[in-house]
């Protein structure tokens, strides 16, 4: 008889993302994880399932229905040696609590000069492809984004959901950590025991552990005509619309950000100068957005390597649209298909 070799079990981007708020929780006494409805019933997403009934109710806890007091409160468990990480239920729920995340969790270690910094992480699921009404499916990463003194994190993939909240709990400094509501239940033939023996085996120095994600992008498929660069929910419709297009004949290079704060401007300008055409697609509207942000990188760092105009594949400049009207509004196949068509092509 002959061996056979079993594949990894698959794992859940939800499981992925449980099992690194667990492991932080047993690797620092000071991590403790509270939001709405993230205690007994585990999340709406069920990401913070079992953790109370592991780690107890001062460690994992409900609050009230108040995003404002959520950040205050994690500001002041910061500022006494703790690392809270809060949740916010859905994107736009989290807007009662800018005030207090633009004008005091951004700006702390400014004010005292680097002397008190805040370790904590404000996770929040956005986007769309649930099917998910107003106020549940917002793209409101240019916010943070725009706000010194923050980081973001945006992962699309179950390894580094996994490896990315590891290193946002671990940092010194306050990380928004997007999480796409649609690959919640997407799966990966990944082992979390790898996973977690790869992050703590990881070299550590004083600063955040580092494995490959905090501002830095990965080629995730080579290629060498076109890059397709996006980031989060994105980046399975811009794989799946590199394979379609090469049945066309076009090469299509795809640029998984990762980390939109910091930026990783080396790894942008290498796909850039090596395709010389670049089309960035992400969910949010275009205007005055990260996608634009990356566009001007891309004209200022590499326009003597551009052979095209830079093109966009972007939400709508609307508020979300009703679930019928949702596939439509999102980048897909179909619309970054018709801009690579819009590139020239011409030597």
């Amino acid at each position: 008889m002959t061996a056979t070799t079993q594949a990894p079990a698959k794992t859940t981007f939800a499981a992925a993302l449980n099992t690194a708020l667990a492991d932080s929780m047993e690797a620092e006494d000071g991590v403790c994880v509270f939001g709405e409805d993230v205690g007994t019933l585990g999340g709406v997403f069920r990401i913070t399932d079992g953790l109370t009934a592991r780690f107890g109710t001062s460690r994992c806890f409900d609050t009230p229905l108040a995003e404002s007091g959520i950040a205050g409160m994690a500001v002041g468990m910061a500022l006494n040696g703790m690392r809270p990480v809060i949740e916010m239920q859905f994107d736009a729920f989290a807007y009662p609590a800018l005030e207090q995340i633009f004008s005091h969790i951004a700006k702390y270690a400014n004010r005292t000069r680097g002397n008190v910094r805040l370790p904590l992480v404000i996770r929040i699921p956005y986007g769309g492809g649930v099917g998910g009404v107003e106020h549940h499916c917002d793209s409101s990463e240019a916010y943070y984004a725009h706000t010194a003194g923050l980081k973001v994190f945006t992962p699309a993939t179950v390894s580094d959901a996994y490896l990315m909240l590891r290193e946002a709990i671990d940092s010194p400094d306050p990380v928004v950590f997007f999480e796409p509501k649609k690959l919640y239940w997407s799966k990966d033939e990944v082992s979390l025991e790898d996973l977690r023996a790869q992050y703590d085996h990881a070299q550590y120095d004083g600063e955040p552990r580092t494995v490959g994600a905090q501002g830095r992008a990965a080629v995730v498929r080579e290629g060498t005509d076109v890059s397709l660069i996006s980031y989060g929910p994105s980046v399975s419709a811009a794989l799946k619309a590199a394979d379609a297009a090469e049945e066309d004949g076009i090469s299509a290079e795809v640029l998984d950000l990762r980390s939109i704060v910091p930026f990783d401007d080396d790894a942008l300008r290498a796909t850039v100068e090596k395709t010389g055409r670049a089309v960035v697609v992400a969910e949010a509207q275009g205007f005055v957005s990260v996608a634009s942000e990356i566009v001007a990188r891309i004209q200022e760092q590499c326009f003597h390597s551009l052979a095209s105009p830079v093109l966009r594949v972007t939400g709508f400049d609307i508020p979300y649209p009703a679930p019928k009207l949702e596939e439509p509004h999102l980048p897909n196949v179909d619309r970054i298909l018709d801009a690579l068509d819009e590139l020239q092509w011409e030597d």
